[in-house]
């Protein structure tokens, strides 16, 4: 109580205190993104145009909804920076190009949506679109706004999908400019047609660039760094970080293993047990005695759920095949091990089924079954309804087919007379496949699943064949709480001694483990090598305040990891693999030079005779068909070719692997056309695909800030 006193006494002072620590986190986290401006909520900046913070989050919120909730955060992150770059570059092309995607162009879009012109709510009494019946929807949208959460978010989502529309209304105009300008006349189609089937006979001297030997020229370092730094668009690099880590894996081991199947073994029979509620002991029944699985199940914890489907044995676990439908019902096998379980199964019923029926139906739905608005019948009216229809069928087959096609909503079969054709078992939600395969040929009647209530005649049935229902009891494997613990005392162990001077390599040859590199790592990055989800060691890695060599330990799904920072590397040009392939092309462009140097003469014989090589020959040869005997594919001498005069000598043509000097003998051009519409949509094609690159050539030349790794 004393304590409690003095506490109270120094109540304000202990305000006080509170209150200046919180503004100290606050403050260092506002100078620490950067200060009060807008900065401290800028995610990044696309050609100068600044990415709110609050705007962007929306569009990961937008993204993540598109995707079902299927993607992870980083996933959602990425695609909505790359949807945000892509609309603001091209936004930008249309400025620059006079093109305004106004209001009324995205109403238009809107109108066009099938929602919005096939929308029963927006139809007049003639069964018409009401273009004012649609803007008072919208009205009554923005007036309850304010009403409440879900009105506000009603709103706001219109908003959003106003924005989309506009968007892609957008990206499709600036698209569309494109294509129009990447169209072709029929001079080029003529142009394209003539130099495709423009055929040439030659005579060549070709020189490899391997005729001059690697030591006879020499590419300096610095002359590489000249050539990235007079090409930086093609050599851009983002910050990267490298790192070595240790894996620490949490693994059951043999005692944690005996464990479970011990723990499996003992639910199959009767035990006594100490209740709580009874205080004393009780008789539990075992899975071989139980008269009632599902009690079973729901009084002892399963780690898979109780299967109430049948199987036939091709569809059986091959462990348990050949022995499950020789027991008889009631009999259990097992304990056994499959995948990452100890399982005990029970045959819990067996029935003669087809492994296929033929049915046909007629499904009506009520609300909250379908999204279509123009459903407004409750369950219970539905059900009056199936039933009513069921009677009827009952009555006279012959008008099912007609009701299906004029009261079905499944209007896929509806049109077929409500015909689903052959089906398998699994191929149906349960309570249509049970009532299906479970009952004969002819019978009917109707079935409540979660799109409505069907009514369901069954045609036909094939294969009967024995089916089994098993309750299959299962255990995964983990491990124990003291395994565990062993695997977090060998990596703080080993990140320790990390710290303390030792080298990764050399201590994990010691202790027999696996040293892996992840290199070039990303900022936004979330993958680690073979380790998934992983963005908490990208975040450490970038941190300013981790550094080259600094050690950590992390936390994965199955155990631990000690990472180590071997690398940082800043923002800017980097050669990175390519330094290689750079090497090579700035050997060859000199060796061209000296190539070029000595191929004087006046004729093709003069020039080989310097080479120490012969004058070779081809005839036929044209776009269409590029081949030079001993040399292979040649496109680019010969689309240089076609279009020079015969008899001149043209020397010093460079390809990819060496130099030309060639004389056309003889100049064979195509018949003339009258219509070139083939080749007008070739070369069509050939500029689609270039168009198809647009993009990336803008992104390529854009200035694009991005600190999304400052906040995600």
């Amino acid at each position: 109580m004393a304590i409690l006193s003095k506490i109270r006494e120094r109540s304000l002072f202990l305000i006080i205190i509170i209150a200046l620590a919180l503004f100290s986190f606050v403050i260092g986290d506002v100078f620490t993104r950067g200060g009060f401006g807008s900065e401290a909520n800028s995610i990044g900046e696309i050609n100068g145009e600044n990415v709110g913070r609050e705007e962007f989050a929306q569009m990961v919120e937008q993204q993540k909804t598109m995707s079902g909730g299927r993607s992870t955060q980083m996933q959602n992150v990425n695609g909505a920076w790359e949807n945000l770059v892509r609309q603001k570059i091209y936004k930008a092309q249309l400025e620059k190009s006079g093109v305004t995607v106004g209001e009324k162009d995205v109403w238009d879009e809107i109108l066009k949506q099938s929602w919005v012109k096939d929308g029963a709510q927006f139809k007049n009494a003639a069964g018409l679109f009401d273009e004012d019946m649609f803007k008072e929807h919208i009205a009554t949208l923005n007036d309850a706004k304010d009403d409440d959460a879900n009105s506000r978010q009603a709103w706001l989502s219109w908003l959003d999908y106003e924005r989309n529309i506009k968007n892609n209304l957008e990206l499709r105009t600036y698209n569309n400019l494109v294509s129009a300008g990447l169209g072709a006349t029929f001079k080029e189609g003529e142009r394209y047609y003539m130099a495709n089937n423009t055929k040439l006979d030659l005579e060549y001297v070709y020189v490899p660039y391997t005729y001059i030997a690697d030591s006879a020229v020499a590419v300096t370092d610095s002359e590489i760094e000249q050539y990235v730094r007079s090409h930086p668009n093609d050599y851009k690099a983002e910050a990267s970080r490298d790192i070595s880590f240790v894996k620490f894996d949490i693994k059951a081991s043999a005692e944690d293993q005996a464990a479970i199947r011990a723990e499996v073994e003992k639910i199959i029979n009767d035990r006594e047990e100490y209740s709580s509620a009874a205080k004393g002991n009780v008789n539990v029944t075992g899975l071989s005695n139980t008269d009632n699985v599902e009690d079973f199940f729901r009084n002892n914890a399963s780690d898979i759920p109780l299967d109430n489907n049948f199987y036939t044995k091709s569809r059986v676990s091959p462990i348990l095949a050949d022995t499950i439908f020789k027991l008889n019902v009631g009999d259990v096998y097992g304990p056994y091990k499959e995948g990452n379980y100890f399982k005990v199964t029970k045959l819990a019923a067996v029935k003669q089924m087809p492994d296929s029926v033929k049915a046909r139906h007629i499904l009506i739905p009520f609300l909250g079954t379908t999204n279509d608005p123009a459903i407004t019948q409750t369950e219970a009216q539905a059900k009056v309804t199936a039933d009513s229809l069921l009677a009827i069928v009952k009555n006279d087959k012959s008008k099912f087919a007609e009701l299906a096609k004029t009261l079905s909503s499944d209007t896929g079969s509806g049109a077929k007379g409500g015909d689903l054709d052959w089906f398998v078992y699994q191929a149906m939600v349960p309570e249509f496949r049970d009532f299906t395969f479970e009952n004969k040929v002819g019978d009917m009647g109707v079935v409540k699943s979660q799109f409505g209530f069907h009514i369901i005649d069954i045609q036909d049935q094939k294969n009967m064949q024995k089916n089994v229902k098993l309750a299959t009891f299962a255990r995964e494997i983990v491990a124990s709480d003291e395994t565990e613990s062993v695997a977090y005392q060998k990596a703080e162990t080993f990140a320790s001694a990390l710290t303390d001077g030792k080298d990764i390599e050399e201590l994990a040859k010691e202790e027999s483990l696996t040293v892996q590199p992840a290199v070039g790592l990303k900022a936004m990055d979330e993958r680690v090598s073979n380790l998934s989800n992983q963005r908490q060691m990208i975040t450490w890695a970038f941190s300013t305040d981790s550094n080259v060599n600094d050690i950590k330990r992390f936390d994965t799904e199955d155990g631990y990891v000690v990472a180590k920072l071997t690398g940082k590397h800043d923002k800017g040009l980097s050669i990175g693999t390519a330094k290689a392939a750079l090497r090579t092309k700035l050997l060859n462009e000199k060796k061209s030079n000296l190539i070029k140097e000595q191929m004087k003469g006046d004729n093709l014989q003069d020039i080989a005779k310097s080479f120490s090589t012969n004058v070779q020959s081809s005839k036929a040869v044209s776009l269409g068909s590029p081949i030079l005997p001993g040399i292979g594919r040649a496109e680019e001498v010969v689309s240089v070719l076609v279009f020079l005069k015969e008899n001149k000598l043209y020397s010093g043509i460079d390809t990819k692997n060496g130099v030309f000097a060639a004389k056309i003998i003889k100049k064979d051009s195509p018949k003339v056309l009258e219509n070139y519409a083939g080749s007008v949509t070739a070369v069509k094609n050939v500029n689609k695909a270039k168009g198809a690159k647009v993009y990336s050539v803008l992104k390529k030349f854009a200035d694009i800030e991005d600190n999304r790794a400052t906040f995600y």
